[in-house]
């Protein structure tokens, strides 16, 4: 199974991604796409994500490349649930890859994903319904994240739209 989860915000996409691997796998890896930073604040949302993930998880955290943890690590697990494709763009954009590098990487992710034999839950923020941002660099990273949502659609069997913590299935 490949599914996609995405939503706004706090809509509930992470707790409704974790509970649905929870329910049906036991051999499970947590890909966390974003890096503890000296920031309090931050610190605090990936203590509150650890702990609601519970035990039962090996995780592994891999701001970049991600295609690389999932080839290394299929052979050993389930199920990957990748939270979140949003962070792992952002990561790319801070690291000043260029638009057509960060396409050829999603390219790479939908190509390894859709040929992986574990199953692959893909976690990723909706970030097209909100105002258009003010800056090019917001205009470009909200671009560029619905174009990898699309793409990533396309890869996967499932897509799930998550609002208010209500999942909404709209492909499979």
């Amino acid at each position: 199974m490949k599914k996609l989860v995405i939503g706004g915000c706090r809509s509930g996409k992470s707790r409704y991604a974790e509970q649905w691997v929870a329910e049906n796998f036991s051999n499970k890896v947590f890909v966390a796409t974003l890096e503890p930073r000296d920031d309090a604040e931050m610190d605090q949302r990936i203590a509150l994500h650890r702990q609601s993930r519970g035990l039962g998880w090996l995780t592994l955290e891999e701001p970049l490349d991600l295609v690389g943890v999932l080839d290394k690590n299929e052979a050993d697990v389930e199920v990957f649930l990748v939270d979140c494709l949003t962070m792992w763009l952002t990561n790319m954009m801070m690291q000043d890859f260029s638009d057509e590098k960060i396409q050829e990487e999603v390219a790479r992710l939908c190509t390894t994903v859709a040929g992986l034999s574990a199953s692959v839950v893909l976690v990723a923020n909706e970030v097209g319904l909100g105002i258009v941002p003010e800056s090019s660099l917001g205009r470009r990273f909200r671009d560029l994240a619905g174009w990898t949502n699309q793409q990533m659609a396309v890869a996967c069997q499932q897509v799930v739209l998550v609002a208010a913590g209500l999942p909404l299935q709209l492909k499979g």
